[in-house]
């Protein structure tokens, strides 16, 4: 879910620039801002005590970054990460709280998109626990398509993600993803072109 850029200069919105591999916030940090993407890829990220990598989501061009975070007093269980060059715009907190309550309808929207994001994460989840590798692969990519591609044909979306990508969003590792997907290639469940994931 995203708000028009327009009021959220209004509102008093800045805009900030990010390298790839820059923290816009980090884990434990208190939330103060309503952030959107303008331009860029963020990753939402957590490590756990072996330094290893789990990415919660990617976030895009229009997307807003941990909103629900807005509405609680709790400091973010996550960090979050440009992958690349980005254009964020920033809103404080207490602006966006304010603007919501004379808004009631974006407000509305935000809850709505929170209450499907939720529901995607609860079948996700079913999914990543699988002892399956296959299965959390292709949870993974066909829900990736489903968002961002609407040609239903086989092999017409490629995977956006590397396989380091993909094996920190699934929590496997690296050798079992590369494995896998060669697996998923010879069932023509996805195929490989010029070393990019088509499904």
């Amino acid at each position: 879910m995203s708000i028009e850029e327009e009021l959220l200069y209004l509102i008093g919105a800045t805009e900030e620039d990010y390298n790839a591999g820059d923290y816009i916030f980090r884990e434990n940090g208190s939330p103060q801002f309503y952030f959107q993407i303008i331009t860029g890829e963020v990753k939402l990220n957590t490590y756990n005590s072996e330094g290893k990598e789990f990415i919660q989501n990617i976030l895009t061009c229009q997307n807003a970054i941990a909103e629900s975070m807005l509405f609680t007093d709790e400091p973010y269980p996550m960090n979050a990460i440009a992958m690349s060059r980005c254009t964020i715009i920033k809103v404080k907190k207490s602006s966006m709280l304010a603007f919501l309550a004379q808004n009631p309808e974006i407000y509305y929207n935000i809850c709505k998109s929170l209450a499907e994001r939720l529901n995607h994460k609860f079948a996700l989840m079913q999914k990543i626990s699988s002892p399956k590798a296959e299965e959390r692969l292709k949870e993974v990519i066909e829900q990736l398509k489903k968002e961002q591609h609407h040609d239903p044909e086989p092999y017409t979306f490629e995977v956006p993600l590397t396989r380091q990508q993909l094996a920190a969003l699934t929590g496997l590792c690296l050798e079992t993803t590369i494995r896998t997907i060669k697996k998923m290639e010879r069932a023509k469940i996805l195929c490989i072109k010029n070393r990019k994931i088509m499904i």
